[in-house]
């Protein structure tokens, strides 16, 4: 059974809130869906916006090597005919091979939204299905709340699909447009369907509103659909469409489909990760296969278990999705915990009772070492008696001043002593720990060149304890990176600069000794 993958993140996913994709932004993710084995790739709705008209006049689709390009348009309107209409007509003159049709298929749609009758509908679907075959495009035809339509009226519902059939469209999609089904109804609905067309492919479309978008998608190709629409990661308006990335695992993983080559199976971490880099997403840690925590193993049983047989607690092995396995440490770990974590760090653990024991007595301070593996490692090297520090602190002092004319101006000094000797160093920068990160990389830089390479890449402050108020326990955490690697270090304390200091300080100092 072949399944055709049909992405529309730049069409669909673009309609949730928040995201907005220049076209080159819009070429960098078609490209990288199109090496990772994709269909068919939606780019966007040309006669929407001058953005996405941009972008088809300019994408010559034969620079894509698996994925055909796809313009998406409504059918024409009722007052005129497909030719005359411009969002229908402009489609024959772009490179694009092939067509994406939108029509409605509920009754109360065409009565209540179009303001036009089932009948009027059924013509505009075959006048526009036909007029792009005619022009040379493949027709992909989208028979919008398909089983809202259905349930409303079977027969009005599967004449919408004849239409289009008969008027030469090579694909017929039902949508959940609304998200609202349960996968029991959906898969009756798409059984019936796919009895009454069985010589035309049918497609999948399904939004997540009631939580079942990737679930409704599986049991569809369960019930003989052949392609499968979606996008990567599951963006798009509301709750979000099926995420394609969570499908083809599934598909090809625990169902035995074959929907990309295997070798490209293993990119979809990376997928995943660079297309919420480019639509300014936060990567969801959670997110199955592809997620930073999909294979975190917390609990001192799991730990133990893996260590043994990674099967006991791993449905699948993570580098088949290009992902790996996490051991976080936490207040709740174990003696195999830690070890594990330890060996991940390159590590080992002397006593790891004390160490434990320091890592409990901390976390109940505040301390939150899951996602700080530096200042994890140093703790234990510190714990262990194997830490050596880049320098000796005596003091630094921070100077903020506010001048009338509304500048503000920070003002750090360290004294320290590096390498035998005592050093002070005065900076500026735009806030307390700015000035601070340069004067002390102006101290030891000398002694330790390969700071140079080392940035501070993202700063974060949690407050512990909210009903102190200003007396509140501050969570600082900062991620650090050499340009290969990014590692995070925790600080804790009532001051937020000391709190930051320390963090400041261990991701420093687990660049320098890892470097």
């Amino acid at each position: 059974m072949s399944i055709k993958l049909f992405d529309t993140t730049l069409r669909d996913g673009t309609q949730r809130e928040g995201v907005s994709l220049t076209s080159e932004d819009k070429l960098r993710i078609a490209r990288v869906l199109d090496s990772l084995g994709i269909h068919y790739i939606e780019a966007g709705f040309p006669a929407s916006n001058p953005k996405d008209l941009e972008l088809f006049e300019n994408f010559d689709a034969a620079e894509l090597e698996n994925a055909r390009l796809v313009a998406f348009t409504r059918t024409r309107r009722a007052s005129s005919r497909a030719k005359d209409d411009p969002a229908v007509s402009l489609l024959p003159r772009l490179s694009a091979p092939a067509a994406c049709i939108v029509a409605k298929s509920w009754r109360l749609h065409v009565e209540k939204v179009l303001g036009s009758t089932p009948e009027e509908n059924l013509e505009a679907i075959r006048d526009t299905v036909s007029y792009l075959v005619e022009a040379g495009k493949e027709v992909i035809f989208d028979a919008e709340h398909y089983f809202d339509g259905f349930r409303d009226d079977p027969e009005h519902a599967l004449s919408v699909l004849r239409a289009a059939t008969e008027a030469g469209a090579s694909s017929l999609v039902l949508c959940d447009t609304n998200g609202g089904t349960l996968p029991t109804e959906l898969k009756a609905i798409v059984s019936r369907t796919v009895k009454e067309f069985s010589d035309v492919e049918i497609g999948i479309h399904t939004h997540n509103d009631a939580g079942c978008g990737v679930a409704n998608a599986l049991l569809a190709v369960e019930a003989g659909a052949t392609q499968v629409q979606g996008t990567i990661n599951g963006v798009g308006e509301r709750c979000g469409n099926c995420d394609l990335i969570t499908t083809i695992a599934d598909l090809q993983l625990k169902m035995g489909l074959e929907v990309l080559p295997p070798e490209n199976l293993s990119r979809l971490t990376e997928v995943s990760n660079f297309v919420s880099e480019v639509m300014n997403l936060t990567p969801d840690a959670h997110r199955p296969y592809v997620g930073h925590s999909a294979f975190a193993h917390k609990g001192g049983l799991h730990v133990d278990g893996v260590s043994r047989d990674p099967s006991t607690y791993e449905h699948v092995p993570p580098e088949a999705v290009g992902n790996r396995r996490r051991t976080p440490v936490g207040e709740l770990a174990g003696k195999n915990s830690l070890r594990a974590k330890a060996k991940e760090l390159g590590l080992e653990v002397g006593d790891v009772s004390a160490v434990l024991a320091e890592i409990k007595r901390r976390e109940h301070a505040g301390y939150h070492y899951e996602a700080a593996d530096a200042s994890l490692a140093l703790l234990i090297e510190r714990t262990s008696g194997k830490h050596e520090p880049l320098f000796e602190l005596e003091s630094f002092r921070i100077i903020s001043e506010k001048r009338a004319d509304g500048e503000t101006t920070v003002e750090a000094t360290i004294k320290l002593r590096v390498g035998g000797e005592r050093v002070i160093s005065t900076a500026e920068g735009n806030g307390p720990v700015n000035a601070l990160d340069r004067a002390l990389r102006q101290a030891i830089e000398p002694h330790y060149p390969q700071l140079a390479g080392i940035h501070l890449s993202n700063y974060k402050v949690r407050i512990l304890d909210e009903h102190r108020a200003t007396a509140a326990t501050t969570r600082v955490l900062i991620d650090s990176t050499d340009g290969k690697r990014v590692w995070g270090a925790v600080g804790v304390g009532e001051n937020i600069i000391e709190a930051s200091w320390q963090a400041l300080v261990d991701g420093l100092e687990y660049g320098v000794g890892r470097g």
